[in-house]
């Protein structure tokens, strides 16, 4: 699906990092974008800057992904493209024992379950919503091209590291839907893909010490650098144009496999 003028697009986690990056990308081609996120100041900025249209969203919330579709549709018509960018992460051991007082603790389950309703739940959410809504729109080309979905998972869905069991979860489950998905929506015409990114420089990159960023730059085998957000939104502007491109999990992360810490 070629992206042009006023192709209206939907991007979640788009007001900074790898959603900031891709709405800058779309928009660069023409796209009116929405920005779905909690982030107001920097999304509205974002929006401002791009011409697109800022939606505050809640992926964990029904009643906030409605809203923020139905003022998306209001502002650009209904949506061509949805990229999934929301997300979170955190670092915590399955059970852990304190080596100074010998105290036993394991996962708090509502700190597991936050991740997974953010990252898998609300990305489904999403895709649920919007696939519904792409399956009234007309096809674009002879092979009935409706629409494009690109999630972003993580190599931590397949090789997560101590400590990463909720957001390798959440991850994993992203990767494990999207055949499934795309295999719901090929009579439909809408395709589904998505992004295995490796260690990018995004905002909470940003906020790590120099050593540790070099350090971690160091363990890619190459480039031995992090990812750029921009990086992130050419391979999402390719499954978006392509295709072809359908049903696929794809890594970005400079050939890296995590070691366990």
């Amino acid at each position: 699906m070629e992206v042009s003028s006023n192709t209206p697009a939907v991007v979640t986690g788009g007001a900074s990092g790898l959603g900031e990056a891709t709405a800058r990308a779309l928009a660069a081609k023409g796209a009116k974008v929405a920005i779905f996120d909690l982030q107001e100041e920097k999304g509205k900025k974002v929006a401002e800057e791009i011409g697109g249209v800022f939606c505050e969203c809640n992926v964990t919330e029904e009643a906030s992904v409605d809203a923020a579709f139905a003022r998306a549709r209001e502002a650009h018509g209904q949506e061509r493209i949805l990229v999934n960018c929301a997300g979170v992460g955190n670092a915590i051991k399955t059970a852990k024992r304190d080596r100074q007082t010998g105290e036993i603790s394991h996962f708090p389950l509502d700190a597991f379950n936050w991740v997974i309703q953010i990252n898998l739940v609300g990305t489904f959410r999403c895709i649920a919503k919007s696939a519904a809504g792409m399956m009234t729109l007309d096809p674009l080309s002879e092979d009935g091209d409706r629409g494009a979905i690109v999630n972003t998972a993580s190599v931590a869905g397949e090789d997560g590291q101590i400590g990463q069991a909720a957001y390798s979860a959440s991850k994993g489950g992203v990767i494990g839907m999207t055949l499934p998905i795309a295999r719901d929506l090929m009579g439909e015409g809408i395709r589904v893909n998505t992004i295995l990114p490796g260690i990018f420089n995004t905002p909470l990159m940003n906020a790590a010490p120099p050593q540790v960023k070099e350090a971690l730059a160091a363990s890619v085998p190459f480039p031995k650098r992090l990812g750029n957000p921009e990086e992130y939104a050419r391979l999402a502007m390719c499954m978006i144009e392509t295709g072809y491109f359908n049903g696929e999990d794809v890594r970005l992360d400079g050939g890296i496999r995590m070691a366990p810490r």
